[in-house]
């Protein structure tokens, strides 16, 4: 039962990435897992009670990444770069999941917003801490707001994204170095 609900969760996921919240259904869940829609309401009766497990399954994977960067022995600004390269695998083969929650916020449900603006604080928060050890280490300059700087490397990594979806062609190497570079100033 639990390995069905993981299923759903993961499914869920994945869709979000590729189509957004508002775009997929339980149609579409039922279809590609070969169940009915009865058995995915079953272990989530409405769509916003999936959401909500999606955002936590989120939210469990991203502190587990930033917590495995955190505790890397290497320099800062090779934890800054392993960062990046992690958020990039948590968005698959589409985009950032919390990006497209973003996308469609005014249209989710009041719960799964609440979750998306407590997903958003937390990668936002975890960026500026690495990024504030990064200004006590002396590579980025002590006048740089942290706080603009992390929102301009998240919108870099998930523009990024975007773009390698349109025009089918991964620029992750040529962000990544303007990225260091935009740290570095």
């Amino acid at each position: 039962m639990e390995n069905r609900k993981t299923q759903i969760i993961e499914l869920a996921l994945d869709l979000i990435r590729e189509k957004g919240y508002v775009a997929f259904s339980y149609d579409d869940i039922s279809k590609q897992l070969g169940v009915t829609k009865a058995s995915i309401h079953y272990h989530f009766e409405r769509k916003e009670d999936l959401a909500v497990a999606v955002t936590d399954r989120i939210h469990q994977t991203l502190k587990s990444l930033m917590q495995s960067v955190k505790n890397e022995d290497v320099p800062t600004e090779e934890k800054i770069k392993n960062l990046i390269n992690k958020q990039l695998k948590l968005s698959g083969k589409g985009i950032c999941p919390i990006s497209s929650l973003q996308t469609d916020f005014e249209s989710i449900p009041e719960v799964v917003q609440l979750r998306v603006r407590e997903l958003s604080q937390f990668e936002l928060t975890g960026w500026m801490e690495l990024l504030g050890q990064a200004q006590v280490e002396g590579i980025v300059k002590s006048f740089v707001d942290i706080e603009a700087l992390a929102y301009a490397v998240l919108s870099c990594i998930k523009g990024s994204l975007q773009y390698k979806r349109v025009l089918e062609k991964d620029i992750t190497p040529q962000i990544m170095e303007q990225i260091v570079r935009m740290v570095k100033r």
